[in-house]
């Protein structure tokens, strides 16, 4: 794969590899009334429910990670491919002009046949592979006029550059279809590991499907508990630090009306404020987008991927994002999850695969995995430990 930064910010939380579990509407719709959520050994051999389950998130987190190296690989061809056409372009400028540079000597040459003046020097410089060594071996300069010889000059110019710019779009072109190929590969791996996933899910019984189910039920539960957590945790951080302004804006006096603390104050305010105001344009896009189906590689209007959700909203509020994830995570700030703020970008999985937006009180929305679609869900969906880490974007 082409290089990427995955730099890890310092700050940066705790890692894991634990995936999103990948029961679908379909699966969660079937009865539970008299099934359980526990593991019981298989007779036939067979893997048991946590086993399939495990294997199909896995697979999902996969086509996820080469979903995002197949965003970033359509990214750089696709700006190779502009490159190449314009140096397509310029070579036949190049070559234009060098032809009318050529097209002047051969009236000369015409000239000197017909006068009997140095008919051979000049035909045999227009044949020459280097037209300056065969000056520097010659004295075909010296019985030339002016005009002619601005022209030599001109069609020796034009002939270089236009050598430099074939060579040059010959390596852009090679370094193209070299980014096709790493598309295409890509491209493979995630349609492979999609089919995989869903030829595991079609083999499961409707008995198994509902213990699925099940077990997704309880880690949902468990994510909105751990979510209602992080609220409290948030509010309390949110009234200490007001509670620590108050103090300091009473300690300071009216006699220091203009001073620099409260200035600084001032400022920090409208930046947040700021902030506040662009990252409710974001958050107000991502969730008219809800209900929208996961599209790997899609970047709306009608589908998304993660990365393509989280770029699209930020742009709704006049922010340009990267395209994959891998650059995400570098744009902007680092923030801890207690200080993270509506308009974050979350981060998750030791390879920065996917990422939500941050709405507050411990949810995110995004668009998680294929199969599924844009929804409104605890950022412990798939557990704590695989949030890497939170950004704010402006």
């Amino acid at each position: 794969m082409a290089s990427h930064r995955k730099s890890r910010p310092a700050s940066a939380l705790a890692a894991g590899i634990r995936t999103p579990a990948i029961a679908t509407a379909a699966l969660t719709s079937v009865a539970l009334l008299s099934q359980t959520a526990n593991a019981t050994p298989s007779a036939d051999g067979k893997p048991s429910i946590e086993e399939v389950e495990k294997k199909v998130d896995d697979l999902y987190r996969q086509a996820e990670s080469a979903t995002e190296k197949y965003n970033a690989a359509k990214e750089k061809s696709g700006q190779q491919r502009k490159n190449v056409d314009t140096l397509l372009d310029d070579v036949a400028r190049r070559t234009d002009k060098l032809n009318k540079a050529r097209e002047e000597l051969g009236t000369f040459a015409a000239a000197q046949y017909r006068t009997g003046a140095a008919a051979p020097d000049t035909a045999t410089f227009l044949l020459s592979n280097s037209p300056q060594d065969y000056f520097d071996q010659t004295q075909l300069m010296g019985r030339m006029t002016s005009r002619q010889k601005v022209a030599v000059d001109d069609y020796i110019t034009q002939q270089s550059a236009t050598m430099k710019k074939r060579q040059e779009a010959t390596k852009s072109l090679q370094t193209l279809t070299e980014s096709q190929n790493e598309l295409k590969t890509a491209k493979a791996t995630v349609q492979k590991k999609l089919s995989s996933a869903r030829e595991l899910l079609s083999e499961l019984t409707a008995q198994e499907k509902a213990r699925l189910a099940a077990i997704e039920k309880q880690k949902q539960e468990e994510a909105a508990r751990q979510a209602a957590e992080l609220a409290k945790k948030q509010a309390a951080a949110e009234a200490a630090k007001k509670a620590a302004a108050a103090s300091s804006s009473g300690s300071s006096g009216s006699s220091t009306s203009t001073g620099s603390t409260g200035s600084t104050g001032s400022t920090g305010s409208s930046s947040d404020s700021t902030y506040a105001t662009k990252a409710e344009k974001a958050i107000a896009f991502a969730r008219a987008q809800i209900g929208k189906p996961y599209v790997w590689g899609a970047t709306g209007p009608d589908s998304y991927d993660c990365s393509g959700l989280t770029s699209a909203a930020w742009r709704a509020a006049g922010v340009s994002l990267p395209r994959t994830t891998y650059d995400q995570v570098n744009v902007g700030t680092t923030v801890s999850l207690t200080n993270a703020e509506p308009g974050d970008l979350i981060f998750f999985y030791d390879d920065v695969s996917h990422v939500g937006i941050y709405i507050g009180n411990g949810m995110m929305i995004h668009a998680p995995k294929p199969g599924a679609y844009v929804r409104e869900e605890s950022i412990y969906y798939g557990g704590a430990s695989i949030i890497h880490s939170v950004v704010r974007p402006a």
